[in-house]
């Protein structure tokens, strides 16, 4: 894949701001940001000066800071221009026409990324990294975005990938050695070999459990009996003053969301309506609907009153969530005087007080990521694609392991690493289709 055009781009997000910048990237870059300067500068590398936007008759627009990036130190490993103005859409605008009109063309989504791939200043996995740095919601996803970028994930697949290529290069040699009698490859030595590469392939696969929940997050529904403080245990855990919350049984009639971060990972919090029996049509239709937003939620929370003995409601709503699958008992209102102990397994919090809160969070996150402080070392999975490509190659590295302990010739088996090797490189990027990279890089903002 190979470049000879230049591209230019606006950088920053529409909008009116204090700053804007267009990028500019390819063998043209000099010339053609000199072109839309007043004088073009000497070009010095990596140093930020003064210049004057200027259109075709020599006129003044914009007072603006130029950067020169010399190739191959900078982002796409190109020469690469950056004009810094004043954050005017008219005026960026005018510095890409004039720039295209000059020579350049205007970039397609993630271009300047997919150069930097193409040219080998990043892998794959860094690309794809730098789209989720920019979809970020959470400093938590941020972080994780930033360590991949800087090759996380790469630096957890290579050492794996080396020692499939090494067990590759036995069974070869043993083929080409076979007429000489020479086994370089008994069943056993093949097994030590394979067997910590699936292992580590396992392993990387599963931390995609925690990864999906860093980069997608999840849902979380609140239910229970009218008054029971689902409201109050709402607002606290987003902490504002989201949900109405009155002394009336049934304030809430539909479902009330919000998203906010749980440990850095992004969680979209469901209010929902006081479940009872209720001839109101409205409050019966709030009821349905909190129904389904249990259904829907990956965890729910089961609010029951403390000070209050439960009820055949409250019976009925645990039963409902048990059917339904994960949830936990929160025992709401510890600040009243107790009629009783809570129900066992019940988590006691006070809405009103934050008594609990703490304890409450770190619940949730067992619930949903079980183990889930062993997958916050470096370089977990967050990626569907990677995840559904290292199952592939857990799947031929599986038959590679079932065919050497049946006896299977080692050209048959050699066909079973070769195909878990070709999920590897395409993580990677190295036999990558160019309908997957178009598909990877059309998701960018144009001028990244």
């Amino acid at each position: 894949m190979q470049f000879h055009d230049t591209i230019a781009a606006i950088s920053t997000p529409p909008g009116r701001g204090g700053i804007g910048v267009v990028r500019i990237s390819g063998p043209e870059a000099l010339r053609i940001a000199g072109g839309l300067l007043r004088e073009a500068p000497e070009w010095n590398p990596r140093i930020a000066f003064l210049a004057e936007l200027a259109d075709e008759q020599g006129n003044t627009v914009d007072h603006v800071v130029v950067t020169y990036f010399a190739a191959p130190r900078s982002y796409t490993a190109e020469d690469v221009v950056e004009i810094s103005c004043h954050g005017s859409p008219v005026v960026l605008r005018f510095a890409v026409e004039r720039a295209c009109r000059l020579g350049a063309r205007p970039a397609e989504p993630g271009e300047f990324t997919l150069r930097a791939f193409a040219n080998g200043r990043i892998d794959l996995p860094q690309a794809e990294a730098v789209r989720d740095l920019i979809d970020a919601t959470t400093l938590y996803q941020a972080r994780v975005a930033a360590r991949q970028t800087g090759g996380s994930v790469s630096r957890r697949i290579q050492p794996l990938k080396n020692q499939l290529l090494e067990l590759i290069s036995l069974l070869e040699a043993g083929i080409d050695f076979a007429e000489d009698d020479i086994s370089v490859a008994p069943p056993e030595e093949i097994l030590r070999r394979l067997t910590p590469v699936r292992d580590g392939i396992d392993r990387l696969a599963a931390s995609f459990t925690f990864g999906k929940l860093v980069h997608d997050g999840f849902t979380l529904a609140i239910a229970g009996r009218p008054n029971v403080g689902k409201s109050s245990l709402f607002n606290r855990l987003v902490e504002q003053e989201r949900a109405i919350v009155t002394e009336i049984p049934g304030t809430t009639r539909d479902v009330v969301s919000e998203t906010a971060a749980l440990e850095g990972i992004p969680v979209r919090f469901m209010d929902t309506a006081g479940i009872r029996v209720s001839a109101d049509t409205v409050e019966a239709l709030g009821i349905e609907r909190s129904f389904q937003a249990m259904a829907d939620a990956d965890l729910t929370l089961v609010v029951l009153d403390a000070s209050a003995e439960p009820d055949d409601e409250d019976r009925a709503l645990l039963a409902r969530a048990q059917a339904q699958g994960r949830f936990l008992l929160v025992a709401n209102k510890m600040d009243l005087p107790r009629r009783k102990q809570p129900e066992p397994g019940a988590i006691p919090v006070s809405a009103l007080s934050g008594e609990g809160i703490e304890r409450l969070r770190k619940r949730i996150l067992e619930a949903v990521a079980p183990g889930g402080v062993m997958e916050q070392q470096d370089g977990f999975i967050t990626s569907v694609r990677h995840v559904t490509l290292l199952r592939e190659t857990l799947e031929a590295l599986d038959h590679a392991r079932t065919a050497v302990e049946i006896g299977i010739p080692h050209e048959m088996v050699l066909l079973d690493l070769y195909a878990g090797l070709r999920p590897i490189d395409a993580i990677t990027g190295a036999t990558t289709a160019d309908d997957i990279l178009n598909r990877i890089f059309s998701t960018f903002c144009i001028g990244k």
